[in-house]
């Protein structure tokens, strides 16, 4: 019988408690614990458990699914341990001790410092800087020889076309030869040398090669079965990508699965109108077709996740092509996804996950690009893009993707984050919307060479209600902000130099209600700029997108205390009839096109180039009629076994700046991608 009871943690407890899940700090000390006394259904109760002391007992190893997704300090002092890889379970640890377990050595001190980012003090030493360099220079300089080595001895022996045996031969012999070959560092380090080689060396084969032991005519790409789920480290979270589904024709192979969404409500989104089914008939082809469906945020790698969510993506500027000043030329082809515990980069020419990051504990919700000025090691200055990522837990990670590197975190909120962006004209300027009824803004700094930074929060906005969506004003965009939320949509002036850090909306927008009157209580789950002035919102009033005047409203705003104010509406966009929330819109301004999904996997397309000009005018009066889609595009026909997959909710739909591709993010954990021929 385990040593360990219900009664023992309440009583260990510091200080004592009544429930396993109130419990923080525990002490297990001198207990003459073994490794099988420690039962993870017990422990997964222990849900926001941050010090745990283990010190002086009778472990040789942890085991793999304690479930501790908040654990900060851990002391295993006096033990028998042999091996640390087990602790990136645990990948919040900051604090870590484990002197006088006599089986361990300088090699699993770098392991550790490897395996769990946000560690600082190991052995009660401050090992951030070196940390550091383990995780970027050691990195860096081991994959160049990796890669070196395959160009050498290995590249020429793979044949164009290759059987799975010729695979599994040249893996096991790359491997092996590899691990011997690469040396770096001292020789009391070559333990954990070989351990790194071997994880880079099977990340090269799988994802820069794409050698994987499934060879079918379009393979499947997948981990290796023994793999464990990854933590936030970028190197080691690419070691899956999930299963990736090239189609050829309307009838894909794919596992299908079912998922329930609780604010639907029974028979909702299956009317159509009259107008709707008419603009099928009528509408402009731009001759869009379906290049790729990914599987690439399964939650523990499962290929049978069709639950998990997909909620936010964003294009990656280019580096070179002045990404500020041109929105045509800002974006490249690869775009930045977020859902489940990861935020995947994907090829969408080719469809090839390229990078994938994954923190165990978190739900990501946002993802947002900037591109700053960092100074590199011979302190001549080099632009590099960063990706911003939030979500359940409250934190902004912050990744420098082109080093492989999450570098920072700033814990932004104690609610979850629904929504980042970055300040078109400040690179370093971030706002965060929360849960707590609260945006912030915040300065992330740049990064020194060793990766240390400085962030400070300079605003602090304050909400009646959830924001779920917000937008900068294009013409002003270090003066306004808007926000879509929960309870209507609200304007703020975010001027830095203003003394007033924490404020007030400026401006809430009433827009019309079902009864023929106007309203500003209603849920905006949908807000972007369509130009300069033109704003599209998607409120909870089933088919309702409208269209309107920032200028025109706010003008109307005056020079007074009014703080509510009507939106000039030009027009509104036919849609779907469905009750659903949360499937929210996107603009492509240099095309003037608008997009937003639907509860059928459908992505309507609006094409508004002929209604701008008028808009533009101070007289323009609103459209008399709803104008329909120029295009909808139908979710093609999945199928496994003769068994369609359905229920499919389209949460976020995004173009890049030049409209050539369509990123579709599912309710069922399936990213689409479409190119426009």
């Amino acid at each position: 019988m385990s040593k360990i009871t219900t009664e023992l943690l309440l009583e260990r407890a510091v200080p004592r408690s009544t429930r396993l899940r109130k419990i923080e700090t525990l002490n297990l000390s001198k207990l003459q614990l073994k490794t099988g006394d420690l039962d993870p259904r017990l422990f997964s109760r222990l849900r926001h458990l941050q010090k745990l002391d283990l010190s002086d007992n009778l472990l040789d190893k942890f085991p793999n699914s304690l479930t501790l997704p908040d654990l900060r300090v851990l002391n295993c002092n006096n033990n028998k341990l042999e091996d640390v890889t087990a602790l990136k379970q645990f990948p919040l640890l900051e604090e870590l001790t484990y002197e006088n377990n006599v089986y361990l050595t300088l090699n699993d001190d770098y392991k550790v410092m490897f395996l769990l980012q946000n560690l600082r003090l190991l052995n009660g030493k401050d090992i951030t800087k070196l940390a550091n360099h383990v995780r970027r220079v050691n990195s860096r300089k081991l994959t160049s020889k990796v890669t070196a080595h395959w160009e050498k001895f290995f590249r020429d022996q793979l044949p164009e076309k290759y059987t799975a045996e010729q695979v599994k031969s040249i893996r096991k012999k790359f491997l092996k030869s590899v691990q011997t070959n690469v040396v770096y560092g001292p020789s009391s380090l070559s333990e954990f040398t070989r351990w790194r080689v071997k994880m880079i060396a099977e990340e090269f084969l799988a994802y820069s090669l794409g050698l994987e032991l499934n060879t079918d005519p379009e393979p499947e790409e997948k981990m290796d079965e023994d793999e464990e789920e990854s933590t936030e480290s970028p190197r080691e979270a690419a070691e899956d990508v999930g299963q990736v589904v090239h189609i050829c024709d309307p009838m894909v192979t794919v596992t299908p699965g079912k998922r329930k969404r609780n604010n639907s409500k029974p028979g909702s989104g299956n009317k159509r109108s009259k107008s709707q089914a008419n603009t099928e008939e009528e509408a402009e082809d731009v001759s869009a077709e379906p290049l790729h469906f990914l599987q690439c945020h399964s939650k523990g790698n499962s290929r049978e996740d069709f639950k998990t969510q997909l909620w936010s993506c964003v294009f990656e500027p280019l580096l070179d092509c002045g990404a500020r000043k041109d929105p045509i030329v800002s974006s490249s082809r690869t775009v930045a996804t977020c859902g489940g515990e990861s935020v995947c980069l994907i090829d969408c020419e080719t469809g090839t996950v390229l990078k994938k990051y994954k923190v165990a504990t978190e739900e990501f919700f946002s993802v947002a690009w900037t591109t700053l000025t960092m100074v590199i090691s011979d302190s001549r200055k080099k632009s590099h893009n960063i990706l911003a990522a939030a979500g359940r837990r409250g934190i902004v990670k912050l990744i420098h993707v082109a080093a492989d590197f999450c570098y920072g975190e700033i814990k932004a909120h104690k609610k979850p984050i629904a929504t980042v962006c970055f300040s078109p004209t400040q690179e370093t300027h971030l706002f965060t919307a929360s849960y707590d009824k609260r945006i912030a803004l915040w300065d992330i700094g740049i990064p020194d060479c060793d990766y240390n930074f400085k962030a400070s929060q300079l605003l602090v906005l304050e909400s009646l209600s959830i924001p779920l969506r917000i937008a900068l004003v294009p013409t002003c965009p270090e003066q306004y902000l808007l926000a879509g939320c929960e309870g209507g949509c609200f304007a703020w002036n975010i001027k830095v130099d203003k003394e007033q850090k924490c404020r007030p909306f400026e401006a809430i927008f009433q827009f019309p209600d079902e009864d023929g009157g106007v309203t500003t209580s209603h849920r905006v789950d949908g807000l972007a700029f369509l130009n300069d002035d033109v704003i599209v919102s998607k409120s909870s009033k089933p088919g309702c997108i409208y269209l309107w005047s920032w200028s025109r409203s706010f003008e109307a705003k005056g020079k007074g205390y009014q703080r509510t104010v009507s939106a000039v509406i030009l027009a509104e966009l036919e849609w779907s009839t469905t009750d659903l929330s949360y499937l929210t819109l996107s603009t492509c301004p240099a095309k003037d096109y608008v997009f937003c999904g639907d509860e059928k996997g459908s992505v309507w397309m609006y094409n508004l180039s002929k209604y701008t000009t008028a808009w533009s005018s101070a007289k323009g009066k609103r459209s008399d009629k709803r104008i329909p889609p120029t295009q909808i595009l139908k979710w093609p026909e999945l199928r496994a076994n003769g068994e369609q997959l359905t229920e499919i909710l389209v949460n976020n739909v995004v173009s890049d700046p030049t409209f050539t591709y369509l990123v579709v993010l599912t309710s069922v954990n399936i990213t689409a991608i479409w190119k426009k021929s």
